[in-house]
This record gives structure tokens, sequence and C-alpha cells, in this order.
């Protein structure tokens, strides 16, 4: 998901807009599930395309992204229900409605501007704040615990296994060597210190997704949600997911080919769809983005 800022208001722009509804086939009066819904830009798209029999339910990590999307969906006359939770809890979630199987589900697994522009949440190297990242602000764990306090070795392993950085190692012995580290600028120098200049922006997207992946147990949520959902969806009913690096999208492709195998599946993107050069040149984070869909078939 992505929302950018213009003239100092928020315009949401959903990634792959287009794709996301050719991929779900909604029916009007099918029943859709938004696991990360956001500030509700794809909600939005699919409340266009459900008459008042249908069903939108939301879900969020973010209260703050959540409280922004119910003033957007309020004047929808389709049934709407949100909740301040996590997706891989569907069972839960759809227990509670008395909902046994919903018509479609959609993850978007980036990013808000909300998130990014925060000058409290600790996402982006570009903003100096606190050292947060977390989705959910009520959870205990902060990206500060983990970089003030975990062993050397256990944070260069987060590092490498999560953001896929090369030099995780040194990276991490100059973090614990400037401990403590009470901002983002701090990591930032952490990182300038232990890297070279050609590249450094991707050393450090990578060490503050490694960061951010830990803190919020991304992925493992992930494969919890991937090895549950098959039974909440109808047969028929369709699941798209996008991501935006490498690790998420072997997760999704991996879980759809082993369910494919055993027969509940049918993969509806060999390869995944990716945005089009127009909008990668006017959404820059839609550049990353890979867009995979399946079909419930048994």
């Amino acid at each position: 998901m992505t929302e950018r800022r213009h003239t100092g208001t928020k315009i949401h722009v959903p990634v792959m807009p287009k794709e996301v509804l050719s991929s779900l086939a909604i029916s009007t009066g099918g029943i859709y599930l938004d696991g990360t819904v956001g500030m509700g830009g794809h909600a939005t798209l699919i409340l266009k395309q459900l008459s008042p029999k249908g069903h939108l339910i939301g879900i969020d990590r973010d209260a703050e992204a959540l409280n922004e999307c119910e003033k957007r969906l309020s004047n929808f006359p389709t049934p709407i229900s949100l909740f301040h939770d996590s997706y891989h809890n569907i069972n839960t979630i759809l227990d509670g409605l008395g909902i046994e199987t919903v018509n479609g589900i959609l993850l978007d697994l980036g990013l808000s501007s909300l998130q990014l522009d925060s000058a409290e949440r600790g996402f982006s190297y570009t903003v100096d704040s606190d050292l947060d990242m977390r989705f959910d602000s009520s959870q205990d764990q902060k990206a500060s615990d983990i970089i003030n306090h975990l062993p050397v070795m256990e944070l260069a392993d987060i590092i490498y296994q999560y953001g896929e950085e090369r030099r995780s190692r040194r990276i991490a012995r100059s973090i614990e060597k400037m401990r403590p580290l009470k901002s983002v600028f701090d990591l930032i120098e952490a990182i300038r210190r232990s890297t070279p200049p050609n590249h450094r922006d991707r050393s450090l997207a990578r060490v503050f997704q490694a960061i951010r992946i830990k803190v919020n147990g991304e992925l493992d949520k992930l494969e919890s949600l991937l090895s549950s959902f098959v039974e909440r969806l109808s047969i028929g009913g369709r699941i798209s997911i996008i991501s935006f690096h490498s690790l998420e999208d072997r997760i999704v492709k991996h879980n759809f080919k082993r369910l494919a195998k055993a027969g509940s599946l049918s993969i509806l993107t060999k390869k995944p769809l990716i945005a089009t050069e127009e909008e990668m040149s006017l959404n820059r984070r839609s550049r990353s983005a890979k867009l995979r869909t399946a079909e419930r078939i048994a």
C-alpha cells in the first residue's frame, strides 16, 4: 500500500489498482477481506464494486491508519467490519462475525506514507525519530530493544536473514560499539561507519527492513496466514498478495505451489504481475511490487 502527499493533502495511491481488482474477480454481493486495509486505498476500490448485499472486512495492526480508514469508508452503503488486529488471526475474526468463508482475500504487504513519513515511528532512514518501527503501537517490543539488547551475533543474523545484507556482522559490531542507540540517525551513523559509500542507501534499506520485520514478526505472520486461509476461502474464491521484497515473495510463491500440489489451489499468476511503466513513473513505491493470485478449487 502507499499514499503520497501533494500540496499538503494526503492522496491515497493503492498499488496496482486495476490488477488487484481484476485478480479478485469481485462479485457484487460477495464477502471480501482486506487483511492490510491501512487507510483504505484498495478497500475503497473494492467497495465501489460491491452492492449493499456484499460485505467488506478490513484488518490492520496500525490503529492510526485504521482510524483514517474508518472515516474514509463511512459513506459506503455496503456493510463494513474493521478490526485492529493482525491478518493471521482471520479464523478468530471470521468466527466472531459468524462468517464461514469469504469470496476474496487481499494482502498488500507494503508500508504506507503515513508510516514512512511519521516523525515518531522510525520506519524511514530519511526522518530522524525514536527507534520504534512497531505497526501496532500497543505491543511492547520496539526496534530499540532489538538494536540495543540482542547479542551481537544474533543481531547480525537478523540483519543477514531478514535484510539479505552481506555486511551484517560488520554492521552489528558497529551498532554494538555505539550502544545505546537512541534515534534513527544513531542507527544511520552506525551503518555509515561500517559500510562503503557506494550503494550505502541499499545497506540502509536492508538493515531497516530487517529490524522492522523482526519487530513486527512479519514473516511469521505471513506463514501463519498461508497455512490456514484455504478453509476460509469459498470454492472459486481468490487470494491476492502484493509483496515488496524477495523474502515475502518467496514465501507466497512456495506456499501457493504447496497448496496447488495438494489440489486446493489453482495458481493464476505463473509469474507475478508487476506495475506498468506508467505507474512506476508516478508512484516509485510500486517499482518493487509483485502481485500473486490463486483460486481455491477444492
